[in-house]
């Protein structure tokens, strides 16, 4: 008895504590008006700060290229993937001479200690220099594939500033006014839009806190897919003049009205081929816009993940990995015209061939999901084709390409879908 008694007595003890602590919180979670506190503007807060509730997402984000777009080389040394060793450097540079706009010996290379940030890391690195409290891209650009150093705006780079041609897609919180950013990477507020309310509120405030934050997966896909197009596309802002990114623009806001694309027919064929596939690097919304998966309804997050739990399996962050990813909605149910022949079924090698450009030729998978063929190129040599990415068939001749598919397709009997 005098056991249950002590028992007792220990319980009743925990649960005024718990009584106390409850009073104690309340006035802090009253005290918090969600009316007054909505009328104030948003701000950014920062990644490490949604860890604290959010860890398990926050580990996986951490691991994608989207936490390494712009790294601080002053907190973190290790950012840094090579050496800057100038005669390297100008070796490679003494290369590429003919191509240059100004000798190689005038091109600037940075010394190491005058590097702040950091751009990339999985196809290149580009590296940002400070000059009178303005952070600028250095001329020189490592290949990281390749273990080659290029050059990039060698004879423009210091009128160049970074904030206004790649802030907005590399970093958080950019004030074009201000020059300043609140973060350094493309961080969770990139998607889901400044949290300053959300982290205001308790947990306990469990559906107001919901409100005060964006969760892409419950907007449509066609609001969801254009959070992606605000820096995989190319174009220019619409509300500042010269600027090459969306500003102003948030997450679940239509992009039209503060973005207007860039294309070949407008006069960029410089990232566009003829035929209006992308030819340059972050473009993939651009593909996507004119594909049938597109008016369909697939949208980014049907093939991508942002952030998952646990390590990612695929290099690009794919369900699936290469075509086991396509094979998720498409079954290969007639062997016809070049199915017939390609039997390891390499879907992505013919319906996304490598034919846009991150930092070496080719190294980018076209979005539009159309396999070109060498009639396209015998029509416009500078437009390539699936066939000839594929080494087997690289220098063949295109008419005798475009011949064998053309027999294929009349054997078969249901033919083959062709492009509209």
């Amino acid at each position: 008895m005098k056991k249950i008694g002590c028992i007792k007595l220990i319980l009743m003890a925990f649960l005024g504590l718990v009584l106390i602590s409850c009073e104690a919180r309340g006035p802090e979670i009253g005290s918090i008006d969600l009316e007054k506190l909505t009328k104030e503007p948003k701000s950014y807060v920062g990644s490490d700060v949604c860890r604290f509730c959010h860890l398990e997402h926050y580990d996986s984000w951490k691991s994608t290229l989207h936490s390494r777009s712009l790294q601080d080389v002053t907190k973190n040394k290790d950012a840094m993937i090579t050496e800057i060793n100038p005669k390297v450097i100008r070796a490679d540079l003494e290369h590429l001479s003919e191509s240059l706009k100004i000798p190689v010996n005038e091109i600037y290379i940075p010394k190491e200690s005058d590097i702040k940030y950091t751009i990339g890391v999985q196809w290149r690195q580009q590296f940002l220099v400070e000059r009178d409290g303005i952070l600028y891209i250095a001329p020189i650009q490592y290949n990281t594939w390749t273990n080659k150093w290029v050059n990039y705006h060698e004879d423009d780079w210091s009128k160049r500033p970074w904030i206004k041609e790649c802030g907005g897609c590399h970093a958080m919180g950019v004030d074009l006014k201000k020059n300043t950013f609140s973060e350094a990477r493309v961080g969770c507020e990139a998607c889901h839009g400044p949290g300053s309310y959300h982290v205001a509120l308790p947990k306990t405030a469990i559906f107001d806190k919901r409100t005060t934050i964006l969760n892409p997966s419950r907007l449509p896909s066609g609001l969801r897919t254009q959070i992606c197009g605000t820096c995989h596309s190319r174009g220019e802002s619409t509300k500042v003049k010269g600027v090459p990114w969306p500003v102003g623009h948030l997450p679940g806001q239509a992009l039209g009205p503060y973005f207007k694309s860039a294309s070949f027919a407008g006069g960029d064929v410089k990232h566009f081929y003829a035929n209006e596939f992308a030819k340059g690097h972050h473009q993939q919304y651009l593909d996507w816009q004119q594909s049938v998966p597109a008016r369909e309804g697939v949208s980014c997050t049907s093939c991508h993940y942002v952030h998952q739990l646990g390590v990612p399996p695929t290099q690009f962050q794919t369900k699936g990995s290469g075509s086991q990813q396509c094979l998720m909605c498409h079954r290969l149910i007639n062997k016809n015209a070049a199915h017939s022949i390609h039997s390891f079924a390499n879907c992505i090698g013919c319906h996304m061939p490598k034919i846009a450009t991150s930092a070496e030729s080719g190294d980018t998978h076209s979005h539009t999901f159309v396999t070109l063929l060498p009639e396209d190129t015998l029509r416009n040599p500078a437009i390539p084709n699936s066939c000839q990415t594929c080494h087997k068939h690289k220098n063949a001749d295109l008419a005798t390409l475009q011949s064998v598919f053309d027999g294929l397709s009349k054997k078969s009997l249901l033919g083959v879908h062709r492009r509209p």
